[in-house]
């Protein structure tokens, strides 16, 4: 399925790679931060999203005449922005927790499902790999270093494995993708257990850092004997070869919509901020790294009419918008999970307290 990602109403950042522990490519033309003076109908964050907001603003735009721009400039960035009301929305993978929700007078709520995927390039590689948490955690430690690994190796029998160094590409920038990854790991790692689940977490020495899941796509495809990890869209647009993965149930997984849907079945919506956790879900089908982005809104608005448009937009989104989120690969949300967003968004209000939507 061909993606397009150029779409009325995106401004989407074409971010490669950058900073970090070891820089070995660069990306031109990143995106500016959203201004104050644009807040309202702008959004900013998560690039595990983008392709879908991009597809929602160009066909709402047709639909309605209403632009709706989003950034992508990274989950971290996008909550800054949000908590400067700087846009109007933010979107994070990772979900604010509820003291911080209150703290800062934010109303959250998830968007689609998607699947963040390993990735790798190994030239003249036909077999498909297949790899569990604990090998994947130890690549990006810097504890496995070969790709004739002997870890690997038991995972893939017969598989034509180069005796060559993995080039370990990671996020440069404060990323929701990187806090689904690192949650997987620490699901399933001791070390990374350890660790923890985190936007930025401290990578080992030698990796290979990219701006967005576009800079790290880009490495991963620049890069021969690299690996990476980006939401699945962009192993698809760059035609980078994703990895299977064993799951919760000890079972080998391929990465598709119906197994995104299957760990998403599994999720709790009804925790506060509905920041359900959809990794390492059990079922023998379900994707272990599967997550959403979380939309973060102010709960009382400075410009109610910016509000109304951007809520008309989401509940578009969330119904006549189904549709893309298939084409695109994301999993829509359940009639039950969008009737749960829509008392959410009820609670954005004006600011005498008068709800908007």
């Amino acid at each position: 399925m061909r993606l397009k990602f150029l779409m009325v109403g995106l401004t989407a950042a074409v971010l490669a790679a950058c900073g970090g522990a070891k820089e070995e490519k660069k990306a031109e033309g990143a995106a500016p931060a959203a201004t104050a003076g644009a807040a309202g109908i702008n959004g900013a964050g998560s690039s595990f999203i983008a392709p879908l907001f991009g597809k929602w603003a160009a066909e709402y735009n047709k639909a309605s005449g209403v632009a709706v721009n989003y950034q992508s400039v990274g989950s971290g960035a996008g909550v800054d922005q949000i908590k400067k009301k700087t846009v109007g929305f933010g979107a994070s993978d990772e979900p604010m927790k509820a003291d911080d929700l209150t703290a800062n007078g934010l109303v959250q709520f998830p968007s689609a499902i998607g699947g963040v995927v390993a990735v790798y390039n190994i030239k003249d590689l036909a077999q498909p790999l297949v790899f569990n948490g604990q090998v994947l955690g130890d690549i990006y430690l810097g504890k496995i270093k070969k790709w004739n690994d002997p870890a690997i190796v038991a995972l893939n029998p017969g598989a034509k494995l180069p005796d060559m160094d993995i080039k370990v590409v990671r996020r440069s920038d404060g990323s929701g993708t990187s806090f689904l990854f690192t949650e997987f790991l620490a699901k399933t790692n001791k070390e990374w257990e350890a660790l923890g689940a985190h936007k930025s977490p401290k990578w080992f020495e030698g990796s290979i850092g990219g701006k967005g899941n576009e800079g790290v796509a880009t490495n991963v495809k620049q890069f021969d004997g690299s690996i990476g990890y980006v939401e699945y869209a962009y192993a698809k647009k760059n035609d980078i070869t994703a990895a299977s993965l064993v799951n919760k149930d000890g079972k080998v997984v391929a990465p598709t919509a119906q197994a995104f849907a299957e760990a998403a079945s599994k999720a709790n919506w009804k925790v506060p901020g509905m920041a359900a956790s959809l990794t390492y879900a059990p079922g023998e089908k379900s994707w272990p790294i599967a997550g959403t982005a979380f939309v973060l809104m102010h709960a009382k608005q400075d410009n109610p009419d910016n509000a109304a448009k951007l809520l008309k937009f989401f509940d578009w989104g969330f119904t006549s918008g189904q549709a893309q989120a298939t084409e695109l690969d994301y999993v829509p949300m359940p009639a039950e999970v969008v009737a749960l967003i829509k008392e959410k968004m009820k609670k954005i209000t004006d600011a005498s307290g008068k709800p908007i939507m």
